[in-house]
């Protein structure tokens, strides 16, 4: 290394360390405890080398899970990128008045915590005397149990994620919306372009790079933002029927007190991001727009 570049180097120290010592230690830590059995009581540790992982992976379980992060994705991918999405393109070139009301109005529960969003839904969702179902009894129809019935369930919670998180996945994506240059449309329009051909063939080009980054936050943060309504209304129920890959690992450390397992489902997890990044980065980059 010669001179120039040790400046750098002791820049980039401290980040390096912080790094090391709260992201990749931790990591091998983990990696560590999924070889053992520990109910984080016990003074010792049992050395059960890969039986965390056959378990977990003969299990009908792990493939249950499996199939509700699937289905949690695609809910959220729907209130969470594609309708921020499309309302972002109203919002930023065809809705002519009240555009900073809207906005306002559109991003305020962002502000508000998860834990309250999850409360005020549980109150909505009630099905004896909440608001939906006295909506629905106006049309004598039954509210269903929607925090205890399979698929509702993961319906019901992404409501409420999708509640909290739309009005942040808007403002970005409005802010990709606002850049395009306004010519282009404007060109296209003197040509008698349809707004869903400007859509298709000018707004989701231009901001394809800011639509990519919102369609992974809304995977990946996505999957972390359950872990809090869940835990609250229905601590993975019925029979782990609104559980995901992230809440299965708080769900064995810190409720079966199997922390031996809880790490093997944080490595496989981690792995399931990891095959996810590398699909979206090999398929999805390819066909994204960067101005530079």
């Amino acid at each position: 290394m010669n001179k120039a570049k040790w400046p750098a180097f002791w820049f980039l120290l401290p980040a390096a360390l912080l790094f090391i010592i709260f992201f990749y230690w931790p990591l091998l830590q983990n990696l560590y405890l999924s070889f053992f059995s520990w109910n984080m009581i016990s003074p010792t540790m049992k050395y059960v080398g890969l039986s965390n992982y056959s378990d977990i992976l003969g299990s009908r379980e792990l493939y249950k899970i499996i199939g509700n992060t699937i289905v949690f994705v695609l809910i959220m991918l729907l209130f969470n990128f594609v309708l921020p999405y499309l309302y972002s393109f109203i919002l930023g070139h065809l809705l002519q008045r009240g555009k900073m009301f809207y906005r306002s109005v559109l991003f305020l529960p962002a502000t508000l915590s998860l834990a309250v969003a999850s409360i005020l839904f549980l109150w909505i969702y009630n099905p004896l005397a909440g608001p939906l179902s006295i909506v629905l009894a106006w049309f004598d129809i039954e509210s269903p149990r929607w925090f205890k019935e399979n698929l509702l369930v993961i319906f019901s919670i992404c409501t409420i994620i999708g509640w909290k998180v739309f009005g942040y996945n808007l403002i970005v994506m409005l802010a990709a919306m606002v850049a395009v240059p306004r010519e282009m449309i404007e060109a296209a329009k003197l040509e008698n372009a349809s707004n869903w051909t400007i859509f298709r063939r000018i707004i989701i080009p231009m901001t394809s790079s800011t639509a990519i980054y919102v369609f992974t936050i809304t995977v990946v943060f996505g999957l972390q933002y359950v872990l809090v309504p869940v835990n609250m209304l229905t601590q993975g129920g019925p029979d782990q029927g609104s559980s995901n890959l992230v809440y299965i690992v708080y769900q064995y450390g810190f409720i079966f007190f199997q922390t031996g397992k809880s790490a093997a489902f944080a490595i496989i997890t981690m792995f399931c991001y990891m095959a996810f990044l590398y699909l979206k980065n090999k398929y999805l980059e390819k066909k994204v727009y960067y101005e530079n």
